[in-house]
């Protein structure tokens, strides 16, 4: 978070519109790497360079009035934190069968001034065994269907935005974007009646909590204002997922309706927030973010500004629908919808999830292995080799002919 900021310049020709547009995506540094190796592997024709770019809205979507911009951010920034490894692992690394033992939870350890994701939440879910060799050894390598799946959702996403690039100075910056995006995804679903790849920050469970909502949508029906979250998962092959998968998406879109309801219950701690991040409330923004909060009709010049617009915001926000619908089950070959899967939200499931989630990044028990039905997991695990609990330790890593139960890529 430290690192120096990019020099790329914004793009100085962005079109301004007489309507205050939708300007903001908020990319991670971690989330343009797979944008770009997405790309780089379903479409030989698009460049790798950084230089700045707008995609056009399509199909359907064209008879919106406006055009909605987004921006993405293009620091080269450790916002993540650093991935090298502590000094406490070297001994792990050399005796991989080595008990771990940590001088400190891994919330603290790997999470220090940071939030956890909702990606967090559902990989611990899937396997906390993977996720602890995740955390010490690196994140795990990004299939081609993870490539394809992510290629898919930006395919998405530009049928409602453009992306215009933005430079920024520091992480009070970065975060404003998020913010900004929010404020502006949130005004596209109101006016609209659609938005995609809505990021969440909010505190719940006594934690920082951080996502991206792929799609929130209004109802058919005009007279309900509870928005749907729906979620789009790409599969190598046409079968359906099995249940630890429709269970662990499950998760995810009810992380993500506990953060949007919590939000606009108008519960959104500032003083804790800055107090938490060590952010700067007062710290002025880059001018290029200055002008696209302006030029969006919510003026802000600090970062203390554009939370006062957030809360506001999210003030205005109706509660989401207790209807959620993991949507869009598609063949990444031919994006043909292999099924849909529609269910209700369940408040103590998922609170007994989240603390179950907090007992393994607070060091509160001894980490699990992911239960004796489900160690199918195994063969498709890059950690599988160094796993006591792999009951197929001779047997190479994808071979396996239930390959479709890890075939599928959100």
């Amino acid at each position: 978070m430290t690192e120096s900021p990019p020099n790329t310049p914004p793009n100085s020709n962005s079109q301004h519109e007489t309507i205050p547009t939708i300007p903001i995506e908020f990319v991670s540094e971690e989330e343009m790497a797979l944008i770009e190796a997405a790309y780089a592997a379903t479409r030989s024709s698009l460049s790798s360079s950084s230089s700045s770019s707008i995609c056009s809205p399509t199909s359907r979507f064209q008879t919106h009035s406006r055009t909605i911009h987004s921006i993405t951010l293009l620091s080269k920034r450790g916002l993540n934190g650093s991935s090298e490894l502590d000094i406490e692992d070297s001994d792990y690394l050399k005796n991989p069968q080595k008990r771990i033992r940590v001088a400190q939870p891994f919330l603290h350890r790997f999470r220090r001034k940071r939030a956890l994701s909702v990606t967090d939440i559902t990989a611990t879910e899937w396997c906390e065994k993977q996720m602890e060799f995740s955390l010490l050894f690196g994140k795990r390598k990004i299939s081609k269907a993870m490539k394809a799946g992510k290629a898919r959702h930006v395919k998405l996403e530009e049928e409602v935005v453009k992306k215009v690039k933005v430079h920024i100075k520091s992480v009070e910056d970065s975060w404003a974007l998020k913010f900004i995006n929010f404020i502006t995804c949130a005004n596209q679903l109101l006016f609209e009646g659609i938005t995609r790849e809505l990021p969440l920050v909010g505190f719940v469970e006594g934690i920082w909590l951080v996502g991206v909502i792929d799609e929130l949508r209004m109802p058919e029906n005009g007279s309900d204002r509870n928005p749907i979250l729906v979620d789009t998962k790409t599969r190598v092959r046409d079968t359906l997922p099995a249940k630890p998968q429709s269970r662990n998406g499950r998760l995810q879109l009810m992380c993500y309706k506990y953060l949007w309801d919590t939000l606009a219950a108008n519960s959104f701690p500032s003083g804790q927030f800055f107090d938490f991040f060590s952010l700067n409330r007062s710290y002025m923004l880059s001018k290029d973010i200055r002008e696209r909060t302006a030029s969006s009709g919510f003026p802000a010049k600090t970062l203390d500004d554009v939370i006062q617009y957030y809360i506001n915001t999210c003030s205005m926000l109706p509660t989401s629908h207790d209807r959620l619908l993991l949507s869009r089950y598609e063949l990444q070959k031919d994006q043909s919808v292999l099924g849909e899967d529609e269910f209700a939200y369940d408040p103590d499931w998922l609170k007994r999830q989240i603390q179950s989630n907090l007992e393994f990044w607070l060091g509160e028990r001894e980490v699990s292995y992911t239960p004796q039905e489900e160690r199918w997991k195994c063969r498709h695990c890059q950690f599988a080799s160094i796993c006591s609990g792999n009951p197929f330790p001779n047997i190479p890593r994808g071979s396996s002919s239930s390959s479709d139960h890890s075939s599928s890529s959100s």
